[in-house]
């Protein structure tokens, strides 16, 4: 098969050719490259001053991949009662687990206290009177609302709150018994504008001082997450994301503040690759339309949001511009409306690189169509 080369690393390219030529498993299914787990793991938090990493479980919440991650020693970010009972099940501590959603469910808060977890976000009064009655004394993180400009996932309307305000939730939730320690942000997932971040950080400080004239002393700063990966073009890379980052925060924040991160694309998007099978083909009117069987509701529900993913078949076909579509009935199963493919016949194999994060995640079973397995090579 012909290849973008700088989309797909060469280590991870070969495990796949090597498992599709070797399993009778049928498509579609996710495989996941274990050692690029690693090393993207290997990569994050390096370059930034007194930094502690938690993976965001929702961007691929499979029991080995977050096994990998346990093992490596990360901590976790979850946002319900389902994540929290996965890591349940693989041993991970309550001291290694935060929950940054800033409107969390009854039952999951419950679940979560009594598991022992003590770190949670808020961005509302209502969210602290919540957890003044279900977590008494736990220690709580304000949401800033900050630019995000430049992301292609951009998270900036659902949550969050201006300075001003955010400073009179830290003193409201002091005063409620809570322990205000830090502030949270973020600049949008897949981010490729590094600038985000320092202006995220100069908002933050702003708050950090305000907070402290009001008498708390916060200890904590949760930069989020939003490092971008390789779909279809190469991005700013972790380095020198991190470098800018730890720049700024040096010169705004001493240093004895703990830096939060939290990452989720970044750690498990690259390291994995759908193999789907092209199930039909179509012209209609001046559109060529492709099908296959991974689409919107099994796995890849990003797509309507705007990302663009790369793929790749096994043909020395014409190269033309096609509308693909998943497999179900619904017109709404649209993945792209203007990829650039070497014409296959239908039972070929179509690869998609850079799809290990929120596919699976988003997965339903939507008009009987399983969720596809994840494997891990």
């Amino acid at each position: 098969m012909e290849i973008v080369p700088e989309m797909v690393d060469k280590n991870t390219w070969d495990k796949v050719i090597n498992y599709i030529a070797m399993s009778d498993e049928q498509p579609p299914y996710l495989l996941m490259d274990k050692e690029m787990i690693r090393e993207k793991i290997s990569q994050i938090g390096r370059t930034i001053r007194n930094a502690k990493v938690f993976y965001a479980v929702k961007a691929n919440p499979d029991i080995e991949v977050c096994r990998i991650v346990a093992e490596l020693g990360l901590g976790f970010e979850i946002a319900s009662e389902g994540e929290l009972r996965i890591l349940a099940q693989i041993g991970v501590s309550a001291d290694r687990i935060i929950t940054s959603n800033p409107i969390k469910t009854f039952r999951f808060l419950e679940e979560a206290v009594r598991y022992g977890v003590t770190y949670f976000a808020f961005d509302s009064n209502a969210e602290v009177d919540k957890m003044a009655r279900y977590a008494p004394g736990a220690s709580v993180y304000v949401r800033l609302t900050v630019p995000n400009e430049g992301s292609e996932w951009p998270l900036s309307k659902k949550f969050g709150v201006e300075i001003e305000e955010a400073a009179a939730l830290l003193v409201y939730a002091r005063d409620k018994g809570l322990n205000p320690v830090g502030i949270t942000f973020h600049v949008g997932s897949q981010c490729n504008n590094p600038y985000n971040w320092q202006h995220a950080v100069d908002k933050a400080k702003e708050l950090w001082d305000m907070a402290e004239a009001e008498g708390i002393k916060l200890k904590m700063l949760d930069i989020g997450g939003g490092y971008p990966i390789k779909y279809t073009k190469n991005v700013v890379d972790i380095a020198t994301i991190e470098t800018k980052i730890d720049k700024v925060l040096r010169q705004k924040f001493s240093d004895d503040v703990q830096i939060f991160i939290e990452p989720g694309r970044a750690v498990v998007g690259d390291a994995g690759v759908f193999v789907g099978t092209v199930i039909g083909k179509a012209r209609r009117g001046d559109e060529n339309w492709l099908y296959i069987d991974v689409g919107v509701f099994n796995g890849l529900m990003e797509s309507i949001g705007g990302i663009k993913y790369t793929y790749i078949v096994g043909s020395r076909g014409e190269e033309k511009t096609w509308t693909v579509a998943g497999p179900s009935c619904d017109s709404f199963d649209v993945i792209d409306k203007e990829a650039t493919i070497a014409e296959p016949e239908v039972g070929n194999r179509i690869l998609i690189p850079s799809a290990g994060a929120y596919t699976i995640s988003y997965a339903s079973e939507f008009n009987g169509f399983s969720i596809p397995k994840t494997i891990l090579i």
